[in-house]
């Protein structure tokens, strides 16, 4: 037990900072929150805002006070998006602002459609052996994902889903990261990743 505490105070004093005794690790984990409150987009009936936010409380002065808009850190070494940090859209279903944890399988894949509202079908090619032959054979799957407002998200880009709860019926993945396009390649040419 006190070789244990030895141990994190010499990591402790390893990551030592001169703001004020922050340690790297402390800083590298906290979530950066936006400047000032922009109130949310109203594209819905009903008024739409955060549910861990009260929007009509009195600003003050006072040294600490919380963010206007909440976000969380998602963990497993994805970044939080600069959009979802400083954006005003309301998405309970984001992994991000809402209501949403990341657990169980990270893939990735190549994004075919993009019809749905906030949902995109990821195109997922693998090689499935046949014992028989002794040779592989292409084949393929389609994941229907949720695509926070965050991502900028097209046709042909890369992107990297993590499993959540179920959101709909068909719908059990969440983007946690975008690449765009770099080369224009057809829907359904065969790229594993």
């Amino acid at each position: 037990n006190l070789l244990r505490k030895f141990l994190l105070q010499c990591i402790y004093a390893t990551f030592r900072t001169q703001d004020g005794g922050r340690s790297a690790a402390e800083g590298f984990n906290m979530v950066r929150i936006a400047k000032e409150y922009k109130e949310c987009d109203q594209h819905e009936k009903a008024y739409q805002s955060q549910n861990a936010i009260f929007v009509a409380r009195k600003r003050t002065n006072a040294r600490k006070v919380k963010p206007m808009r909440w976000v969380k850190n998602v963990g497993l070494g994805i970044k939080t998006p600069d959009a979802a940090i400083e954006g005003n859209y309301v998405d309970k279903k984001c992994p991000f602002t809402g209501d949403v944890s990341i657990r169980g399988k990270i893939l990735k894949g190549l994004v075919i459609s993009t019809k749905m509202k906030r949902t995109v079908v990821v195109r997922r090619d693998y090689l499935h052996y046949i014992k028989k032959y002794r040779r592989f054979e292409k084949r393929h799957k389609n994941i229907h994902a949720h695509c926070t407002p965050a991502f900028g998200v097209k046709e042909g880009d890369i992107v990297t889903i993590g499993q959540c709860r179920p959101l709909a019926k068909t719908v059990k993945f969440n983007v946690v990261a975008h690449e765009p396009q770099r080369a224009k390649t057809g829907k359904k040419t065969f790229r594993m990743f």
